[in-house]
């Protein structure tokens, strides 16, 4: 009897957790994995103007696509859980203060961070502001995603530049979007149709 409870609610189980694509490197595996991303990364492209695969660098960086993903908790004595170093949470890593913004400026007032077509369209609605109040253009995938990280003011202080690291993981941003690109150009028909 107890096996076959766990047959039921093990199947179950796994549907309520939305996994991570199994080749997050490759864009076009990434897409006929996931049914309904490509068009809603498409959607968010068509809507804010930035490229898919920018959208899909920064998620790659930011969460590897885990839609709950958040920064690890500090343990106080090895066994206490204390705080995370950031509210930062799902696809996006939006923290809360931004992610409120997003909802109050957009009217999407019921978006969920750990909802792909809500984190797309934040990423590029985010990336939106970074071109129209910062200036970056929306096909630089490395200051994009300085800006993404830092916030508008970090970026327009140069607060990345005393952060080496971070500024590494800003070209392998620019490296991946230009990856994804490649591939995305050899797929993308097949999901248009």
């Amino acid at each position: 009897m107890k096996n076959l409870l766990l047959s039921f609610l093990l199947p179950s189980l796994v549907a309520c957790t939305a996994l991570p694509p199994k080749n997050s490197d490759n864009i076009c595996s990434t897409f006929k994995e996931k049914k309904g991303w490509f068009d809603d990364a498409k959607n968010s492209f068509e809507k804010w103007g930035i490229p898919i695969p920018i959208q899909m660098a920064i998620m790659h960086q930011e969460s590897h696509f885990v839609a709950d993903a958040q920064p690890p908790r500090t343990w106080l004595l090895g066994f206490i859980p204390l705080s995370r170093a950031s509210s930062a949470y799902g696809y996006a890593q939006a923290k809360d203060e931004t992610w409120e913004s997003y909802q109050d400026k957009t009217g999407c007032g019921g978006a969920d961070r750990d909802d792909f077509a809500d984190a797309t369209d934040f990423i590029g609605w985010y990336c939106n502001v970074s071109y129209t109040q910062v200036g970056i253009s929306k096909l630089d995938a490395k200051n994009l995603y300085l800006a993404y990280h830092e916030g508008h003011r970090g970026y327009q202080r140069k607060s990345y530049l005393q952060k080496a690291g971070l500024v590494q993981i800003a070209d392998k941003v620019a490296r991946r979007a230009k990856l994804f690109q490649t591939q995305l150009s050899e797929c993308k028909d097949h999901f248009e149709k």
